[in-house]
């Protein structure tokens, strides 16, 4: 049940990251964005990522550890993959910014 509970959770964010990244991409702008906490969140993936990892390195048998707890790990490796692209992108704006402003 808990595994569920973190697929869900984690189906959630990822959810999100396509929104972000389209309105990043077609607003050309920076503005509004805080890499600030987009940086925390990456790095929260990265520790759900690191449980996964010691998890299975743990287990005595890989296959009892369930479905879900692969997909949640496929999971936060696609928010891992979204959210770098999203902050990939807060650079690509920041610097469309400057040049308007340089003009």
């Amino acid at each position: 049940m808990t595994d569920l509970l973190e697929v869900l959770m984690i189906l959630c964010f990822g959810l999100s990251w396509p929104i972000s990244i389209a309105k990043s991409y077609r607003s050309r702008t920076a503005k509004g964005k805080s890499l600030f906490f987009e940086v925390f969140i990456w790095i929260g993936y990265i520790f759900g990522l690191a449980r996964k990892c010691i998890l299975f390195a743990q287990a005595e048998d890989p296959h009892a550890l369930g479905w879900l707890f692969y997909l949640a790990g496929a999971f936060y490796l696609l928010n891992l993959v979204e959210i770098t692209i999203d902050m990939a992108l807060y650079f690509r704006n920041r610097r469309l910014d400057r040049n308007a402003n340089n003009k």
